[in-house]
């Protein structure tokens, strides 16, 4: 039996919301429940979902819309108690706030007349209204919702060309802003390195491998995952890479991405030479981000097995060499038969790396069809994001709601042929406040389980964080090893782990280098000053927002105010919600009267 109640005109965001269905699916009685804004978006999940109701037909985008399946009445009262309860926590925790809250754009700007970045993690269908809004008013843009279009991107970014202004992203997961973390971001101690990113977790991946190791980073500007495919042609990345190197406070320049397209590899090859260190970061299976056993940070790019243009990070930047003692690890003989790899990753970045290793040790060649959710899928092995979007509509990010992972685990563990079972654990501001204590009583169960029938599942892991990131990097990596995980230092390492129990691993590159040696120089001596005369040109604009501690217009979700404050960054916390309750025709015609 289905159940709909809409409480009208209570908006709320859409992690909060998600967050709260987890918590009540898990009451007894509950068949099934959905709690979310009446967003078209959105109504369509209900339908898609079998949740849909008559009901829903006149809830607006600024209603809560919640349906229960369930054969017990009397849950519908406990049901909505819950979400009574809730409400008032959150209007609780939003006036223990010590800055500034507003509902108009107006209001914003005269509290904070020096704004500069406008952070908007709303309904991706309103974004692009609101961040043209944003550079009207003069502000870079830093978007991390997803679902806006690649037409809406390219001309909200050729906006920001004009004005002298960024875009970061669509779908931009993580920033560092002078020392402040921006949305999904670790704890990072400063430093001398500027990281520019067309990947979320791989900016998270490499900052924290950097802060692990001693240094730390001046700046790191995500770009969204499109930004380097052949339509937006890296206007963000080229605007970032310029940014940085006429940042005084930043010595090397480290830039990620997954293969971008030909004609925009071709682009970034060809800008004129920084003056500061340089060194490209592009994915092709081989050591792309590794920490390894000799406490370097490797990054190569350029192409399939080009190890010839590298740099170590710790002679540029001078972070120290580290060492650690490493626990020895007995490895247990495998099952004739048990050789499949399974990888659960909470980012694509991460989970494309390991696809690219797994695929070249085993020798099996790249394909460009792709299910659903799978980065790689052949052979038995299989590499999967939980972050696609076939995962999370209407869910919240898997960094955030471990759910669909423990399913996976169990599920996984249970095929006689599985060897092992790869994962990430990402941790800082917006992630899970113990991803590991989630995780571990299913790879427990699962475990169990193997053993119970003869058989041995490995876990094997990285954990993407550092000891100042609110889960701390030490305590989860404890809790993850005591459950039986081998955790390694890096993805990489991970991933070269994995491919040792099934006894394979990753050719040597062609120019005979082992993989996690650096060897040659980067694009340009160290030492060089900043502001060579063919280096291109940094707006007025850009250059501030890299000066100091960013002043910041926060639409959407509260927690990304809470860090940015507590970071000495300022911030106004917008709390909007879909003008003229979400009528875009309404809308537009109010907007033609102001």
């Amino acid at each position: 039996m289905l159940k709909t109640i809409i409480k009208e005109n209570v908006y709320q965001d859409s992690v909060s919301l998600m967050l709260l269905t987890n918590k009540l699916s898990a009451m007894e009685g509950i068949n099934r429940i959905s709690v979310m804004m009446g967003t078209p978006a959105n109504l369509d999940i209900f339908r898609n979902t079998g949740l849909y109701t008559p009901e829903l037909e006149r809830a607006k985008p600024n209603d809560i819309c919640i349906v229960i399946d369930t054969e017990q009445t009397e849950k519908v009262t406990e049901v909505l108690n819950e979400i009574d309860s809730f409400l008032k926590n959150q209007a609780l925790a939003g006036a223990k706030n010590n800055y500034d809250k507003v509902r108009t754009w107006d209001r914003a700007m005269q509290l904070l007349p020096d704004a500069n970045l406008a952070l908007l993690s709303i309904p991706g269908e309103y974004v692009a209204d609101e961040a043209h809004k944003a550079l009207d008013k003069g502000l870079h843009v830093f978007i991390f919702s997803d679902n806006v279009s690649e037409a809406d991107e390219l001309a909200l970014k050729r906006k920001a060309k004009e004005k002298g202004l960024l875009v970061m992203g669509p779908d931009c997961g993580t920033g560092i802003l002078a020392g402040v973390p921006i949305a999904f971001a670790n704890v990072i101690s400063e430093g001398n390195i500027g990281i520019v990113g067309a990947s979320g977790t791989g900016i998270q991946e490499v900052s924290t491998i950097i802060d692990r190791l001693g240094g730390g980073v001046s700046h790191a500007i995500g770009t969204g995952g499109r930004d380097l495919s052949e339509s937006i042609g890296a206007l963000t990345m080229l605007d970032g890479i310029a940014a940085l190197e006429a940042d005084p406070n930043t010595e090397l320049i480290v830039v990620i991405s997954k293969p971008p397209a030909p004609e925009v590899k071709k682009k970034s090859d060809g800008v004129p030479t920084v003056s500061v260190q340089a060194v490209r970061c592009h994915l092709h299976g081989r050591e792309a981000v590794g920490a390894g056993r000799q406490r370097s940070l490797c990054l190569h790019f350029g192409g399939h097995g080009d190890y010839g243009r590298s740099a170590r990070l710790w002679e540029h930047a001078r972070i120290p060499r580290l060492t650690r003692d490493r626990r020895g690890r007995g490895d247990h003989a495998l099952q004739s038969g048990q050789s499949y790899i399974k990888g659960l990753y909470s980012g694509g970045t991460l989970a494309t790396e390991a696809a690219m290793l797994v695929r070249e040790a085993f020798g099996i060649p790249a394909s460009l069809k792709h299910e659903d959710g799978y980065i790689f899928k052949d052979q038995g092995h299989e590499i999967i994001d939980l972050g696609d979007d076939i995962y999370t509509k209407g869910r919240p990010h898997p960094m955030i709601d471990p759910s669909t992972r423990k399913e996976l685990i169990s599920h996984m563990a249970k095929d006689p042929e599985t060897a092992v079972i790869l994962f990430d654990v990402v941790l800082g501001y917006g992630s899970h406040e113990d991803m590991a204590g989630e995780l571990i009583p299913s790879i427990r169960n699962a475990l169990t389980h193997a053993s119970g029938e003869g058989r041995t599942v490995y876990f094997v892991c990285s954990v993407c964080g550092t000891e100042q990131d609110p889960q701390n990097y030490g305590e989860q990596r404890r809790k993850l090893e005591e459950a039986g995980v081998i955790v390694e230092d890096s993805n990489v390492q991970a991933v070269k782990r994995a491919l040792h129990l099934v006894g394979k691993s990753v050719p040597p590159a062609s120019s005979g280098a082992p993989a996690g040696t650096a060897h040659g120089s980067a694009n340009a001596p160290a030492g060089t000053p900043h502001g060579s005369s063919n280096a291109p040109e940094v707006p007025e604009a850009t250059a501030k927002l890299l000066s100091g501690k960013p002043r910041v217009i926060n639409l959407g979700l509260a927690s990304f105010a809470d860090t940015i404050h507590r970071y000495e960054g300022k911030v106004v916390q917008f709390d909007w919600r879909p003008v003229a309750g979400g009528n875009k025709k309404l809308a537009n015609i109010l907007s033609k009267l102001k």
